[in-house]
This record gives C-alpha cells, structure tokens and sequence, in this order.
C-alpha cells in the first residue's frame, strides 16, 4: 500500500463510524425506545454532549472546582480548550440543564461577555468542535428526515436552493434539520413522547413541540393530496410516510448543519441574516399555487443553520440590531420566512460579544421605565469571562500561544503543577540573514510574564494587613501560602474580588513580548555563553513593563498602575531564583525522609509518653542525644547553649510541642492502633516537615562550606570550596531543575551577586 492509499484508507475508517444508512421512520422510533436520547431536543442534547466527557478536580481561585472536561476540547488535543472561568462556565451548563427540563430560562438568550482575549471565541470553536465529533459517536447520533416525492404521480420534483439536476438522486434532505418525530400529528406525537418518557430512565424528558419544517410541509402536504386523490385516505400517513416517500437519516453536526453562526462580518438585511433569503428565479419555475413556494427559499439564515442545536451570534455589538428582532424566538420558538409562511425552531441561542455591546445596552439607562431596550435586556442571561487569575493557567495560555504546545494539562498534586510552571522554553528561530538560532526562555521565565499578568489584573483594594498582590495571586493559584514552617489556607482570607479579572495585560500582549524577545537578532546581554540568546525572568518583566506605554491597549493611567505593580513581581521571582541555587547548592547535603521520620517518633514519643513503634514494630525510646543532634546540626536552628547536657531548654521544648507535635494533626495520630508507625504519615504534607526536607537558606551554606566566598563565584580560583561548589551547583540545575547550562550561569550569577555584597 502506498502511503498517499494508506492515509486515504484512514480516512475511510475514521467516517466509517460517523453514518448509517437511513432507515424508515417506524425503525427509528423504535430505536428511540431502546435509546431515547438519540431524540434529544436541542437543549437537552447540548447538556448530553456536554456530560459525555466527564468532569475533573481543578484548582482556581485557591478553590477545588469540578470542571466539565468538554471544555478542555478533548477531540482536538486541547486545541481550543478554555482555560479558567471554570464556574462561568459550570453557571452556563446549570442554564441549560433548567432550560432543557423546562423549569425556567427558557424565554432567555444565553450571552457571554468579557474583555479581547478571554476565551469567548475558544468557547464558540470548542462548542462546534465538541458538537461535531459527539454526534459522530453511537451515542451521540442526531437524525433528521429527507423526502422523494416523485412516485406520486406528478412532475414537480422537490428541489431548494438550486435547480434540480436529472443526474442527481430524487432525495431531499430537510434544510433546517427537521425532526423526525415532527412528521407525526400534535395528537400521536405527544402520546408516543409520554410513552417514550416514561420508559426513560433519563434525568430530563424529551420535548419534541416544533412543526415540520416549511419545505417538509410542501412534501407532506403534496404526498397527502395525492394519495388522498387515489383514494388512500384509509392509510394516509403510511403512504406520506412509505420509505420510498420518507427516509430518517443521522448527520454530522456543524456549522449550517444543525449549529448556525453569525460571524462579525456577515451581512444582509435582518430576515435575511435570520432565516435566509427568497430566490427569484426559483419562484417563476416552481408552481406556488398563487403563493410563495417554500421550495425557494435559501435557508441560509443563522437560524435555519442552526436549527436543532445551537445558534451562535458572535462579536454580538456589530449585529446589535437583530438582538431585538430575536427577542420573541426563544418563548415563541417561531419565526416567519414570509407573512404566511412560518417555521418552528428548535435551537439553543448564544451571543458573544465584548463590553461595548453593554455600553449599546445601557444608552437609553437613564429613561428608566421608558428604555426602549428594556425588554431585550431582561431577556439576556449574562455570562462574564474574565482574564485568568490563576498563575499556572497564565502560564500555561502563554506556552500555548507561543509554542503551540495544545495539550491541557492535568495533574493531581500542585507540586506536577509548580514544575510545569517553571519550565523553561527553547526554541529554534531564523534570523533575518536565514540562519537558524537557538533561543532559550530560561526557568522562571513565562512564570514571570504570567505572574506579572495575573498581578495587573487582580483587586488591590481588598487586601488584608501584611499581604500583597504577589501573595493574593500564590494564593488564588495554590491555595495557601507558606512562611517557613506556618502555613495559611485561602478560606482563611476574605476578598472583595469586585474587580478581580475585568481589566490587566491580556495574553496576546505578552505573547507578543516574548516573541519580540526571542526574536532579537543579537544577544546584548550575555555574548560569552553557549547559546545565542538566554531570555532570562528580569528581561521578561522589564521589557513588558517598557511596552506598556507604547501599547495602545493600555490608557496612561493603566500604564502607570501597572509599571507599579512590577518591582514585587520581581522580588517574587528573584526568591524563586534563589532557591532553585540554594538546592542545587546544598542538593547532596539535604536531609533525607528516613531520618526526619526517624526524628519525628522520637519526639512524639518524647511528648506524649504513648507505646508507639516504628515501622519494623519496634518499641521507640525517645533517645535526647539523637534530637539534640538533629535540631543543632541538621536544623541549624539551635545551638549546645540550648540545652543542659542532652536536656532541652524551655524553649527548645516549646518548638517541639508546637511546631512538631501540633503540626502532626494529633487527632490522625491518636486514633491509629499502638502499632502506628510516622511511615503511615506523608511528611511532605506537614509544613514544619516539608520545611526541614526542602528548604535552606545561607546560613545553611556558610555552615556547610566554610571557605565559600560568593564574591568569587563568577570567575573562581581553581581547586578552591567555591570552585567546587560552583561546579556542582551549575550541574545540579541542569539535572534537576532543566536549566541549561547558559541558563544556570546566568541564574547563579544573579541570585549569588545578590547576597555577595552582605555576606560578612
């Protein structure tokens, strides 16, 4: 098989599943029986598909949130998947689920509003993304009705939208997505619905409430006349209705089929952009009987597009005028192609636009009672999206733009999030003289452009005593934050959050940045190192902060508030920085779980007088002399003056009541069997704990490496403690931290540059 016949037969089975041969409309209800939700009304087939991906635990807001995993695109790789705004977007299923069952809402206009670049076109792509592979699934099939009139003795044919071809098959598809169930009398239909619900064992019923279509109307109605002229009037229906007459076919949802779109640049007059337009020289050649003949009509219309699902309106400001000629459809569920010609409707409505249509909404605000555009307004059910303020899904929307990097990510543990977060990027870029150069985005670097992003775009005016911004964005995106061995959790703040999200740099700006930066043709900051260009946290953030004025996004009063808001940005990232070194620094010094475990019985044996054993079912004795030496040499956190022989001050014994055993969660040790054993326990998750296994700081070097003299560090005297400990720390870094070598010259040059001037 060739390769050009290889992908051809991929191509064949990847539309194999997608379709089925039609079938007559007795078979399909009886397959609605086995499986009603193959019958679903729009509403409710949104939910379905919605539903069908499952949910996952994210983190926002420093919140656990379930998240419906549909809106992460799963059936493109993430490709438009929608980062954050997971309870917007929790608020709109929960709309449609009350619609669905029809509690409620129904008469509203569903309308997603927010600042450029929030995620609203992603939301419109991931609905017809994730529309279309559903109904190419067994249990996501949508169907709809085709018509042959022409073994009824008469030569009209059935044709719409262009003249009928004589090559062509006699079938006509119904142009606006019938439903099948619509063939059937209001009477019959209603019947078969209850039957059908309660053999259901579905959360919602099934409403089926709309009339054939006016092109499936002329067929049924032509049928009925001509078998009702033979004489047939015994068995009417089930002639109209005969499978050579009716046929029930599944299709492939997508734009013009089952979901319409407005685009921003559409145009026409309103009917025209609502429901299609008439064709002149379709009406002189088909028969009308003294009236327009739906048969020539275009059904090109967002809502004829749309029918049987969803209809979009998007950047909703520039067709602000069919807003209010919609106001009537979605409680009405009809509109009109002509005076005499109506069309039922089946169809979700969505609008998405940016603030300025709200500013069109609110023009007349001030006449109160008398706004003329009251009525529209009370139809709208708002949605806001809002800039993300999570750090980690900043960073991740930045690697998307600018790597194209698609997949979502998906972790359970923050610690998975956090090394993500710190990445570093490098990439191959041509320069202008067609030379191909490596760029590299150093650790830190896009988590910098996130944070800064994050930090012009939450509230300052809630913040409690002692936290800044920086901490407000650690928080919303961890959780909690961490000094030292004291943790506080996000439920132990309270913000107003009134303007959290509504304004700050969108991503596009800092994609843009960034691009600017790893473009540059020449390295004007470091010409010695092993890569042409090492963009490193500090160029990120100083060269966003110099493009705010030049930016005319930005007014000069959001230029300034945001230039502010930098200099903690920078600190933030410089301690990031410095602890990247001092692990790497003090890497093969640290201590390992084994014997922080090991201290950790000891004194809880020490404290609490319990039986206790380790995990070989040893009975432990609390031994002084081994946490004496632990808290003095491995701490570095008392001295030998602390204690009278092996015997702990009272402030030693202090720390250990209630920094150790406090930190313990007493209540999950005390009701463990006497066996109990610290292994039982995730050290990790004890903030004293994870403090004596993770962090350091320069005491910790200079008591380690005496002879250390940071003053030396970018260019140390061979066979010297500093030499040596350079050498290790850079490989560190390149080992565990993905640094590459310019990179962590770079980083341990700042960072130790830093503290060298202090050091004595």
């Amino acid at each position: 098989m060739s390769r050009g016949e290889k992908f051809v037969s991929e191509a064949d089975t990847a539309l194999e599943g997608a379709y089925e041969e039609p079938r007559a409309l007795a078979e399909y209800v009886d397959r609605v029986f086995e499986r009603p939700r193959i019958a679903s009304h729009a509403t409710k087939y949104l939910v379905e598909a919605i539903e069908s991906q499952g949910t996952r635990t994210v983190i926002e807001e420093g919140e656990e949130k379930e998240r419906y995993r549909f809106f992460d695109d799963p059936h493109n790789d993430g490709e438009h998947a929608i980062l954050g705004n997971t309870e917007v977007l929790n608020a709109f299923v929960d709309d449609l689920r009350t619609i669905a069952a029809e509690r409620g809402k129904g008469e509203k206009i569903i309308w997603f509003d927010g600042p450029t670049a929030t995620g609203k076109s992603e939301l419109k792509r991931c609905l017809i993304n994730g529309l279309r592979e559903y109904s190419k699934t067994e249990e996501g099939r949508r169907y709809t009705i085709e018509w042959n009139v022409e073994g009824a003795v008469d030569t009209r044919g059935l044709s719409y939208g262009s003249e009928r071809r004589s090559d062509e098959d006699d079938w006509y598809e119904s142009p606006v997505q019938a439903h099948p169930l619509s063939v059937f009398p209001d009477d019959v239909r209603a019947e078969l619905l209850t039957e059908i619900n309660e053999a259901s064992d579905a959360h919602v019923d099934l409403h089926v409430d709309t009339r054939l279509d006016p092109f499936s109307r002329e067929a049924y109605e032509y049928l009925e006349e001509q078998y009702r002229r033979s004489g047939q009037s015994g068995e009417l229906f089930s002639a109209i209705t005969d499978p050579d007459h009716l046929r029930v076919k599944n299709y492939v949802v997508d734009v013009g089929q089952g979901i319409g779109v407005l685009h921003s640049e559409d145009e026409g007059h309103p009917k025209q952009r609502l429901v299609g337009s008439w064709m002149q020289g379709m009406l002189q050649e088909l028969d009308s009987r003294g009236r327009k003949n739906p048969q020539a009509f275009s059904y090109d219309g967002v809502l004829s597009q749309g029918n049987g699902l969803l209809t979009i309106v998007e950047d909703a400001a520039q067709h602000a005028d069919l807003l209010q000629k919609l106001l009537n459809v979605p409680d009405e569920r009809t509109v009109k192609l002509d005076k005499g010609i109506g069309m039922d409707l089946d169809t979700q409505l969505l609008i998405i636009s940016n603030p300025d249509l709200e500013d069109q909404l609110n023009q007349h605000a001030d006449r109160n009672g008398a706004d003329p555009l009251k009525a529209l307004k009370r139809r709208l059910d708002k949605h806001e999206f809002a800039y993300l303020t999570n750090v980690s899904l900043e960073t991740e929307l930045i690697r998307r733009e600018l790597t194209g990097e698609m997949s979502v990510w998906e972790t359970d543990e923050y610690d998975e999030l956090e090394a993500k977060i710190r990445e570093p990027v490098t990439m191959d870029l041509r320069g202008a003289n067609g030379e191909i150069r490596e760029r590299e985005l150093a650790p830190h670097a896009i988590q910098a452009a996130a944070m800064y992003a994050v930090v012009t775009r939450l509230d300052d005016g809630d913040l409690p005593a002692g936290i800044d911004l920086v901490d407000k964005a650690v928080l919303y995106d961890r959780g909690y934050l961490e000094d030292g061995d004291e943790r506080r959790q996000k439920d132990e703040f309270v913000f107003d959050d009134v303007g959290s999200g509504k304004q700050g740099i969108p991503v596009t700006f800092t994609r843009d940045v960034l691009a600017e930066l790893l473009q540059a043709e020449t390295d004007r900051h470091h010409p010695d190192l092993p890569v042409e260009s090492v963009v490193m946290p500090r160029d990120v953030l100083n060269a966003m902060a110099e493009e705010l004025s030049e930016a005319p996004m930005f007014s000069a009063g959001e230029s300034a508030e945001f230039e502010n808001r930098v200099v903690p940005v920078k600190n933030y990232l410089f301690s990031q920085q410095e602890a990247d070194v001092l692990e790497a620094m003090l890497h093969d010094n640290r201590v390992d779980k084994e014997t922080v475990g090991e201290y950790v019985e000891h004194v809880y044996a020490w404290a609490t007088d319990e039986r206790i054993t380790n995990d070989r079912g040893e009975r432990i004795e609390p031994d002084p002399l081994k946490m004496k030496l632990f808290e003095v040499e491995r701490m570095g956190r008392f001295a030998e003056s602390d204690y009278e022989g092996n015997q702990p001050s009272t402030a030693v014994a202090e720390f250990r009541r209630s920094k150790i055993i406090t930190s313990l969660n007493r209540h999950a040790w005390e009701h463990r069997d006497e066996d109990f054993s610290v292994s039982d326990v995730d050290l990790t998750s004890i903030p004293i704990i994870r403090s004596l296994l993770e962090s350091y700081d320069w005491d910790d070097v200079d008591r380690i490496y005496e002879d250390f003299d940071p003053s030396q560090w970018s260019d140390p005297p061979a066979d010297t403690e500093t030499e040596r400990v350079k050498r290790q720390t850079i490989d560190t870094m390149i080992d565990l931290f993905d640094y590459t070598a310019a990179s962590a010259e770079l980083t341990s040059r700042h960072v130790v540059g830093q503290i060298a001037y202090k050091w004595e």
